[in-house]
């Protein structure tokens, strides 16, 4: 008999009414989900059998430990997220048990699982369940989960592409032979062939068409049952079902009828398609290897000094404040300044400049650069998971599962037109019946099925997003979702903030005002040690132009005013009106020199434009965007930048809630998209169809944006408008072509002009275009 739960042989049966169970867990399973009101389970699951049920080991207790958490475990809001791998998922049925099971479990919020990883990503309330109690939940329905590994996704991905290879290997092999013995058939119609050799070839081919059918053509067979079970119509199952029939035909036409066979063309349909299906998943590996280049392994170990001792950790148990040591050849992961030691370090992967950056005692250094040379003893100023090196992989990681509306619009569109081509198979079989023979009907009919197959319209959005996804990453511009490529390409309204984003965000010197024999090191020397933007400007300003610091005795900073030292003074206009000295100002930022009461030099300061930012807005301007400034600086300060850049309508002397209704107003009208670096940015980011940040921005900028310009480049910017616009356009080609397509191939398959052979070989070619044409995204200027 079999059990009730999980369809399995029962050998030791547990009798309740008309029931039969193998264990008491299956039995309390079944009633768990009797009293959860979730028997539609078992009308989903079919006739798949499960796992029996997993009782609470102590080993779930791992899942609560420290390490666990700070690896697997993220703040979410005021919730936990931790990500698990499943085990024992056989179809949809299974994701929908665990995700109706988990949300109704006390203290989860949200469960969400893909079924094509088996990764779920589960929302919780820490004060109510823990992850061990979660996995033990899990494993009290028949099911398993460990924690979710990037590495071991990835080896999942490779075997995925080793078993395609292998079935597609089989499939060459045997349509190769196959056509040398249907060559030979075709030529022996007119030469007149003897009957036994022709069954001897008849025999050949279905050796050869056999393994093709069932073992390469498997996946196509397991997809469209497991469509049908819940209700789909796919390509599969439409894939799955012309070469079924025309094997079934071609074994009744050797045995039965005595015509024809055509076991060369079920060979040649698996493997045309096969083929396919092969190049879209190495497409896809290709399009996300694009984003590794951004990458090397996050490093299991690091060397860190604690109490005289060197040790070896987990990076994860690192904090804000422990000393890394860095040798020669390893990745820095942390974010923190070099306490000693020189060295250059390979920035490629965060700024994608070639050249190596010298780093001292003093030097800030970025999670993701990697030591060329020498050692390095770092102070970590974050922990692992706060760093930039894990924020971009976090950002990798997430670009891709948030599908376009446009995609999903494709797919809905997809699984509808396979149920269509299928009735259309069906009228076309018994209209050519009524006046031909039925082996005929049946090949114009297997025709309509295969030359209609959805591969190109599947394909159509999902692999140009990756490819767009991909080739900004590679462009060192970080999109959180494929779907904000979309939204990008739509958008008419660009809002600029202007400190940190159009400038550099530090005054530098545009003017200056000193006599001939100037000693600008006695001035050089009085700022040194300053801090403050405006000493920092100046001093730029004097290197520059080869002064060299002459020391001064003591030097006094005076807050918000200058400096002092041994009669020299250094600062704005109040602070030398203060010390009875009468200079001008032309609103400004000025910085005054006097030594011995007397005006010695005169500084103008700007804040410094970004390389190229005129050349960006003239080519975002273009594009046909409109651009806007919103700044909190002065009205005259915003005149000067806009005038500069060629910006027609600007904002000055904002606050935040003001930046933040000006976006909202702007939404009215159309997609925006704002860019901005500060933390008076991030309510009007947040408002934002799409925000963007400058990496060099703040912590809560960079949280709440949509997309993150990791060079800070303006260029960048362009190149984010160009890349989605190309992808959106490509897609909408796509799109289009499938349809085209189809409406030009399947009535002429239905009037019987095309063959099951160039039918799949006309469905590959769809297939292969759409690739092609998704790929031209890449390698090029996008606009």
């Amino acid at each position: 008999m079999k059990c009730a739960h999980c369809g399995l042989e029962c050998r030791e049966v547990i009798a309740e009414g008309d029931l039969s169970f193998c264990c008491e867990g299956c039995r309390g399973v079944y009633h768990l989900l009797r009293d959860m009101k979730l028997e539609r389970f078992y009308a989903l699951k079919g006739g798949s059998t499960l796992s029996a049920p997993k009782q609470p080991s102590s080993d779930s207790g791992r899942f609560d430990s420290e390490a666990f958490k700070r690896r697997y475990v993220k703040d979410k809001d005021s919730f936990k997220e931790v990500s698990l791998i499943f085990e024992g998922i056989h179809c949809t049925a299974c994701i929908w048990l665990n995700e109706k099971v988990l949300e109704r479990t006390d203290g989860i919020r949200k469960t969400q699982i893909n079924f094509t990883t088996h990764k779920a990503k589960i929302l919780f309330d820490p004060e109510k369940i823990t992850p061990g109690r979660i996995v033990d939940t899990i494993r009290s329905i028949g099911y398993d989960a460990a924690p979710y590994d990037p590495q071991l996704a990835e080896a999942r991905a490779d075997r995925e592409r080793r078993d395609y290879y292998t079935r597609l290997v089989v499939a060459i092999f045997a349509v190769m032979n196959v056509m040398w013995l249907a060559v030979a058939r075709y030529l022996g119609l007119f030469s007149g062939m003897d009957i036994a050799l022709a069954k001897v070839i008849y025999l050949v081919e279905f050796c050869l068409a056999t393994p093709t059918l069932f073992y390469s053509g498997w996946i196509f067979f397991r997809g469209g049952y497991y469509a049908l079970k819940n209700g789909f119509v796919t390509m599969d199952l439409l894939v799955a079902t012309g070469a079924t029939l025309t094997y079934l035909y071609s074994i009744y036409a050797v045995l039965i009828a005595g015509n024809e066979p055509y076991f060369d063309s079920v060979a040649m349909i698996i493997a045309f398609v096969l083929i396919g299906k092969f190049l879209e998943v190495k497409a896809k590996k290709n399009a996300v290897d694009a984003l590794d280049l951004l990458l090397a392994e996050s490093p299991s170990e690091v060397v860190r000094l604690q109490g005289g001792r060197r040790e070896r950790v987990a990076p994860e148990v690192v904090v804000a404040g422990d000393l890394i040591e860095a040798a020669a050849g390893e990745r820095i992961v942390f974010d923190g300044v070099v306490v000693s030691g020189e060295a250059l370090l390979d920035m490629a992967s965060l700024s994608g400049e070639s050249e190596l950056v010298a780093v001292k005692p003093g030097s800030a250094v970025l999670g993701g650069a990697i030591n060329a040379n020498g050692v390095l003893l770092i102070e970590a100023q974050k922990d692992y998971e706060h760093s930039t090196f894990r924020t971009i992989v976090a950002l990798l990681e997430e670009s891709l599962e948030n599908r376009p509306s446009i995609e999903n619009l494709a797919n809905r569109l997809s699984r509808r037109f396979s149920s269509t081509v299928l009735m259309i198979a069906v009228l076309t079989f018994f209209a050519w019946l009524v006046g031909s023979p039925f082996n005929q009907a049946l090949m114009v009919a297997v025709s309509v099925i295969v030359i209609a197959c959805p591969c190109a319209l599947a394909l159509a959005t999902p692999i140009a997003s990756v490819i767009g996804a991909g080739e900004s990453a590679k462009r060192h511009i970080l999109f959180r979702a494929a779907r904000h490529l979309e939204t990008m390409a739509k958008a008419k309204r660009l809002l600029l903030d202007k400190t940190g984003t159009l400038t550099e965000g530090r005054p530098a010197v545009v003017s200056s005002q000193y006599p001939d024999g100037f000693d600008g090191g006695r001035l050089l020397g009085l700022i040194e040690s300053s801090t403050h933007p405006v000493a920092a400007g100046v001093r730029e300003f004097l290197l520059s132009r080869g002064f060299t610091a002459v020391p001064a005795r003591g030097i006094k900073n005076i807050a918000a005013r200058g400096v002092e030292a041994d009669g020299l003074l250094g600062g704005n206009a109040k602070f030398m009106r203060e010390n009875g000295i009468e200079v001008e100002e032309e609103g400004v930022t000025h910085f005054f020199f006097a030594d011995g009461g007397t005006i010695r030099a005169k500084f103008c300061l700007a804040d410094r434009l970004r390389p190229n930012a005129k050349e960006a807005m003239e080519r975002l301007r273009r594009m046909g965007l409109s651009v806007t400034l919103l700044t909190g600086d002065t009205e005259r300060e915003a005149e000067r930048v806009s005038a500069e850049l060629g910006i027609t309508d600007a904002y000055s002397e904002l606050l935040p809630q003001e930046k933040a209704a000006l976006v909202e107003r702007y939404r009215n009208e159309g997609t925006v998209v704002m860019v901005g670096d500060g933390l008076n940015d991030s309510i009007a980011l947040a408002k934002s169809d799409i925000a963007i940040a400058m990496h060099s921005g703040t912590d809560t900028t960079i949280a709440v944006s949509d997309v993150i310009l990791l060079r800070s480049s303006l260029f960048d910017l362009v190149s984010a408008f160009a890349i989605s616009r190309k992808t959106y356009r490509t897609i909408k080609q796509n799109i289009a072509f499938s349809f085209i397509y189809n409406a030009l191939s399947i009535p002429l398959a239905a009037c019987g002009f095309v063959v099951p052979l160039i039918a799949a070989l006309s469905m590959s070619l769809s297939s292969l275009i759409v690739v092609g044409n998704s790929f031209r995204i890449k390698g090029h200027e996008t606009e």
